[in-house]
């Protein structure tokens, strides 16, 4: 219960006993680190499911006669069925996931001073209905048909009809299951994020004493809130169309393969109009994060305050708030109005102003810092190379006279992936690499660190910048071979360059997995600040005890980036010393 200034002081009402069986402990735990850990573990579940998916895609498209293990030879539909499980599974399962469910659930309530999350039985059945919704889309590969093929945006009518093609029976079923549990899991997560943020905070944790990090993750929790929503409700129409026979999104007089479809009325568009306004909007739900991330990280290794503290601030609502208003502009293709393609493109222009404060901000950070090249700071630093040079071919496809030509091309692959995919992964190993010793009371092994950075960072630019020039040479973006169309062959050795960028950086991968085990048992012993930061959860003992702060909630005295301070004993001053006066940044 909130005191009247908003802050926490009744936090103590919602400390709950430390489990002490292994299956309430460790299962089905109701302490947030215990699900902050299970979301981060789910999450790399995943993104090597995904990875491995994407690999057998690279492979097949220079190597279209080689058996794959479990796929055998992949035929075209095969193809499009491991483009459609690679999108779902990164863009919900990885990058929605470990950002917010992963490093949110652990660290936003003992960044605030809080004690456990608003409602620690909520979090718990978040964490395994989001659990159960990966288990569903992973049974899509065993069923009658196999795994859909409409693409991670599950297109309608393609989606609605049973009879459109390989997958779109079963598989579609249980796709369009999944994506609804985990639709209701962040939604109860939302919710959570939302109430631990403006009911909990210890005192003196003003709303502008918070890390920008907290910040991201309550501003993510509210386009969550309103996004996921809308897509659990398309999913729900979806279904009704495809089992009990309404017509949202089939339209009336379908041929499918010579079959008439009993349906009438329904409307293609609608399911992307609905998807959309989530689908953009998700674009920053998995970027969000990683910006906060990013701030915490550069400002502690630059030794200096963040520059622009509040208009870091506004401009996540900016963002924020613009991302709604935007979910036309993936729909120029359709045919829509000029007036409206222009009122979308417009606003999709204008929500380049905060991503710019963010960026301008970011390097103005490190402007004349003391910088520590630690492996945290070369991935914030990667994120901010991956995110400019993944929007800078945004307001391409922000004109539609610019983005019909290239819509189903790869310029549109390598533009998402770089901004959305690429550039969050980078803000997870950020992450991963700058909190693994207050979650693990270890330190990660720092050479192998910088040699999957580097190798990470270059191969994912090796990967995507030649994807560019193919999109802008027209290589469509589904197609599972070049052989069959004669104006493609000129690409080939760029295929080739790509896919072997894509097995080295995959192979990359495995040192950064074996640093992060290793690490958890035979690392360093870390201290309780090994990096010398300011914020509440260097405070505390490493790994944090149960309830976070021992019994002691914390009294917050000064902001979050308090480096450099004229005057002051050391370079940086915790958010708990006493109150120092500093100059305003």
């Amino acid at each position: 219960m909130a005191n009247s200034n908003g802050h926490g002081a009744g936090a103590a009402m919602h400390v709950h006993a430390a489990p002490t069986g292994f299956i309430r402990k460790y299962i089905f735990s109701k302490d947030h680190k215990v699900i902050g850990l299970q979301y981060f573990f789910l999450a790399l579940t995943a993104v090597w499911v995904g990875m491995i998916l994407s690999l057998f895609m690279r492979i097949h498209l220079v190597w279209p006669n080689l058996q794959i293990p479990f796929f055998g030879d992949i035929k075209p539909e095969g193809y499009l069925t491991l483009l459609t499980m690679h999108g779902t599974i990164m863009v919900f399962f990885v990058l929605t996931t470990a950002p917010q469910g992963g490093f949110g659930n652990y660290f936003l309530p003992i960044q605030i001073g809080a004690p456990d999350m608003a409602f620690p039985t909520l979090n718990m059945l978040s964490f395994w209905t989001t659990f159960l919704a990966f288990v569903a889309l992973i049974a899509a590969f065993f069923v009658s048909g196999g795994a859909p093929l409409g693409g991670w945006t599950a297109y309608a009518p393609l989606s609605a009809i049973p009879l459109a093609g390989p997958g779109q029976g079963t598989g579609m079923d249980l796709w369009i299951t999944s994506i609804a549990l985990f639709c209701i899991a962040s939604l109860l997560g939302a919710l959570n994020f939302i109430t631990t943020t403006l009911d909990l905070r210890a005192r003196g944790m003003t709303l502008m004493r918070m890390p920008l990090t907290c910040w991201s993750w309550f501003v993510t929790a509210i386009l969550g809130l309103l996004a996921f929503g809308v897509l659990l409700a398309a999913g729900v129409l979806l279904l009704l169309d495809r089992n009990v026979g309404t017509s949202f999104f089939v339209p009336g007089g379908l041929n499918v393969s010579g079959v008439v479809i009993k349906h009438k009325g329904g409307s293609p568009l609608l399911w992307q109009h609905l998807f959309w306004f989530f689908g953009h909007p998700e674009v920053y739900i998995a970027i969000l994060p990683g910006m906060g991330v990013t701030s915490q990280v550069l400002s502690t290794f630059s030794r200096k305050p963040i520059f622009g503290y509040k208009a870091m601030v506004y401009a996540m609502m900016g963002i924020g708030i613009l991302g709604f208003v935007v979910w036309g502009h993936h729909m120029f293709m359709s045919g829509m109005s000029p007036y409206s393609a222009f009122a979308f493109s417009f606003m999709t222009m204008a929500i380049g102003v905060p991503s710019a404060i963010k960026t301008f901000n970011w390097l103005g950070t490190l402007w004349k810092g003391k910088i520590r090249f630690m492996t945290p700071m070369l991935f914030a630093i990667g994120f901010v190379s991956l995110f400019v040079s993944g929007g800078l071919s945004g307001p391409f496809l922000a004109q539609p006279a610019l983005d019909i030509p290239l819509h189903d091309t790869f310029f549109v692959v390598a533009h998402f992936h770089l901004i959305m995919g690429v550039a969050a992964i980078f803000g997870i190993f950020a992450a991963t690499y700058y909190w693994f010793p207050k979650m693990f009371g270890r330190m990660m092994n720092e050479t192998l660190g910088r040699i999957h950075f580097f190798l990470t960072f270059i191969g994912t630019y090796a990967i995507f910048m030649p994807m560019h020039y193919e999109g802008l040479a027209g290589r469509p973006r589904r197609y599972s071979s070049l052989d069959v169309v004669q104006f493609l062959h000129p690409l080939k050795p760029v295929e080739f360059f790509i896919t072997l960028a894509a097995i080295l950086t995959i192979a990359a991968q495995f040192i950064f997995l074996f640093n992060l085990l290793w690490s958890m048992f035979k690392g360093k012993k870390a201290s309780d600040n090994p990096w010398e930061a300011t914020t509440l959860e260097w405070t505390t003992a490493t790994p944090p005890p149960h309830d976070n702060f021992a019994g002691k909630i914390p009294v917050v005295n000064n902001g979050p980036y308090e480096y450099g301070v004229p005057g002051a004993a050391k370079d940086y001053i915790m958010q708990t010393d006493p109150a120092v006066p500093v100059a305003k940044h």
